[in-house]
């Protein structure tokens, strides 16, 4: 009898901890696509353009500017932002919950301390889950990105006319088309990506100290280490993702019919275009990403 309250402590505060991980990583998400949002349109026009349309990526932010001012650099920004705060709540979380889960796996552990690898692991099943949203949005994001580009015209309203069209098209299935390979780039990238920014915290940790006492400037650099390191192996399924769920339906039968459609059109190096806006967000928005998870978690930690 005496250890009933004990394990409903634990109870509830496996579930605080949990509340906690799913609000930061939205605020998180959230200041992540405010910063980080020019760079993406860029890298996305780059890699579903057709040859020529621009010369770089210098290239596609002058004729955004000059099509549709600076808000033309935000262009498919609301889908992101609608779809942020699930987005990233849900891989933080998943990320804490696939921590617990590795350690529950391994009750003979010597430390509670996960190696890298686990670390690594949690962050690729964390992707697994959050693809339920990711992939949508995505889907939405880059159709509105890509349209005015070339000669094309403007045929979404918005985020929600997006949706209904895709819905009218071909059911669910529309509306998820790229989600193989959303798992393919998020799987390997946020593996990646949290493994860095735990390795890059501990690093810069002084000796005698945790790395939950770093301060704000050494969040801010683990951040950012955390994206370059996801995007320096996540432009590959990128590219094939942005041009699954840019094309016309029946274009490509899947993701290795993509890949393979890809590098016979326009050889290996189509896999690696945007790979420059892409890097140069890495840091400022993944940066700006973990200060708004940590910063919001130290003030939950106040009231939680």
């Amino acid at each position: 009898m005496s250890d009933a309250p004990a394990a409903e402590e634990v109870h509830r505060s496996s579930t605080t901890e949990s509340v906690k991980s799913f609000v930061s990583g939205g605020v998180g998400g959230i200041a992540a696509v405010l910063v980080g949002h020019p760079f993406d349109l860029t890298k996305t026009r780059l890699q579903t353009a057709p040859p020529g349309t621009y010369t770089g990526a210098m290239d596609v932010v002058r004729k955004a500017l000059a099509r549709d001012g600076a808000t033309g650099l935000y262009r498919g920004v609301v889908p992101p932002l609608l779809g942020v705060t699930p987005i990233f709540a849900v891989s933080f979380w998943a990320y804490d919950m696939s921590k617990l889960l590795i350690q529950s796996l391994t009750p003979n552990r010597t430390s509670k301390e996960l190696s890298i690898p686990e670390l690594a692991t949690a962050g690729f099943l964390s992707a697994i889950p959050t693809t339920l949203v990711t992939a949508p949005v995505e889907r939405a994001k880059v159709l509105l990105q890509v349209q005015g580009q070339g000669q094309g015209g403007t045929q979404y309203k918005g985020v929600f006319d997006v949706v209904k069209h895709l819905y009218r098209e071909g059911g669910l299935r529309s509306v998820f088309r790229g989600s193989a390979a959303t798992v393919a780039r998020d799987g390997p990238g946020s593996a990646a990506y949290f493994a860095a920014y735990e390795v890059t915290k501990k690093m810069l940790t002084p000796a005698g100290h945790s790395p939950n006492e770093l301060n704000l400037s050494a969040i801010i650099v683990a951040g950012g280490t955390a994206g370059v390191a996801m995007w320096a192996i996540a432009i590959p399924p990128d590219v094939l993702k942005s041009r699954i769920q840019s094309a016309p339906t029946g274009t490509y039968s899947g993701f290795m019919d993509c890949a393979r459609k890809t590098i016979a059109a326009d050889g290996v190096a189509a896999l690696w275009k945007g790979l420059g806006p892409a890097m140069a967000r890495a840091f400022p928005a993944n940066a700006a990403t973990f200060l708004g998870v940590e910063a919001s978690k130290k003030l939950l930690d106040k009231f939680m």
